[in-house]
């Protein structure tokens, strides 16, 4: 049957509406995989309804990109084409395609025996000759066309002769793209967090296209540009860095990683699909996109009862949410605190008869802060928008979070010991609590 325009019914955006030849990539195989990848991996842990997906995203992002590009016609008439509006909103649907399970979180050669980006498995999957999607899109736009997708994707100035101005780009990829934008507002729609939140219609009413053929903002905006930015610092203050969120993500990969340690030296029999995840070095594009979150969550009940321990112990935690380790409740600990502690809280585990492999994890995350200057939000007078609000300036520093779990029972003590290893005297780890 021919697919037909359709309208989809968004929980953020209301009404999106999907012409018949975008709706036949949509009701692809591989574009439907992403109903069963979850946006934010294992933070429903912390927040319950946080189980949104990448389908529901790529949507998002796919509208937003044709609210701003159909603003910038009617702003600056005929600076893009009918066509280029067509390959921007096309990159925004596809830009998740790739993902593996989980999202970001496995995007890891611990996990993955045949191990690439998502970015690169996404080129893999659109130009597979033995992917449905990839048909797709070839028969929408035909291979001169799908080339000139791909280099908007990979962020080129140019293809086969022909510039991409620079404002299609950062429709896609920038600090200011409807990526971010969406899910923003999807996960924090979703966590429940109470922080503030933007307005994304006031946002794209307010950007322009400048001389130099990339984006500004008019001043009546930065309010609006405010907003955002302190949006996405506390969504990764309170939601991506959530300590609950970090451990779970942490007993996730150290599972799979022991899996697939199991798997190889014959110990574990696994599904075809993780086989293919955890062992196969030679994946390819049409295996790639039959694993799913689901092939994990299957598995957990199975390699809770297994005698490996370490196996056992992380899906028994992610399968009942009992005996979780415990942070170390010390303030500000970076990454070069963490290297000089964790040997010494190793062997104070080991002294206490703890076994570290199992009950001492050390998880981290880093996020580049607001970047001005490079390839920041800028305004209509030419100067980012760092320079006109003091607000901005405050969230120029990266975000780092490090984080030391144990068992509750010797939480206190392990505390205790750090406390009493690192003096705030130490000039590199000065003002550690």
């Amino acid at each position: 049957m021919k697919p037909r325009d359709r309208v989809i019914r968004d929980e953020i955006h209301r009404d999106i509406f999907v012409p018949s030849h975008h709706a036949s990539i949509i009701d692809t195989p591989e574009f439907q995989r992403l109903r069963s990848i979850q946006q934010l991996s294992t933070c429903e842990y912390v927040f319950p309804a946080a189980t949104h997906n990448r389908f529901a995203h790529s949507l998002g992002a796919y509208h937003l990109a044709g609210e701003l590009a159909q603003h910038l016609e009617e702003s600056h008439p005929g600076r893009l084409s009918k066509e280029d509006e067509e390959l921007v909103r096309l990159a925004a649907l596809l830009h998740d395609i790739g993902h593996p399970p989980y999202s970001h979180l496995l995007e890891t050669p611990r996990v993955y025996a045949t191990y690439a980006s998502h970015e690169d498995w996404g080129r893999r999957i659109l130009e597979s000759d033995d992917t449905a999607i990839g048909a797709a899109l070839k028969g929408i736009l035909g291979e001169l066309r799908l080339q000139r997708l791909f280099a908007l994707m990979d962020g080129k100035d140019e293809h086969d002769g022909v510039p991409i101005p620079r404002f299609m780009k950062e429709i896609v990829s920038s600090q200011l793209d409807v990526d971010r934008m969406d899910y923003m507002i999807r996960d924090q729609a979703n966590t429940g967090a109470q922080i503030g939140g933007f307005d994304s219609a006031r946002v794209i009413r307010a950007l322009r296209i400048g001389d130099d053929g990339g984006l500004y903002v008019k001043q009546w905006g930065l309010p609006a540009i405010e907003a955002y930015l302190v949006t996405r610092y506390h969504m990764y203050q309170q939601v991506y860095f959530h300590k609950v969120n970090m451990l779970t993500q942490s007993y996730l990969v150290s599972m799979l990683e022991r899996a697939r340690e199991l798997a190889a030296s014959g110990d574990l029999v696994v599904s075809e699909e993780l086989s293919n995840m955890l062992l196969n070095e030679h994946l390819s594009a049409v295996e790639y996109t039959v694993l799913t979150d689901a092939h994990i969550k299957v598995a957990l009940p199975h390699w809770a009862r297994h005698e490996d321990e370490l196996l056992s112990g992380r899906a028994q935690r992610l399968l009942s949410r009992k005996d979780y380790h415990k942070s170390l409740r010390i303030q500000h600990l970076t990454a070069e605190m963490c290297e000089v502690v964790m040997p010494r809280i190793r062997e104070a585990m080991v002294l206490a008869g703890y076994d570290t492999e199992l009950d001492l994890i050390h998880a981290s995350i880093s996020k580049r802060g607001y970047l001005p200057y490079f390839g920041g939000i800028v305004l209509e007078d030419g100067r980012d928008a760092a320079e006109h609000s003091s607000l901005i300036r405050s969230l120029v520093q990266p975000h780092e979070h490090s984080m030391i779990f144990v068992p509750a029972a010797i939480r206190d003590e392990m505390e205790s010991n750090v406390r009493e290893w690192i003096k705030p005297s130490q000039s590199s780890l000065a003002q550690f609590d």
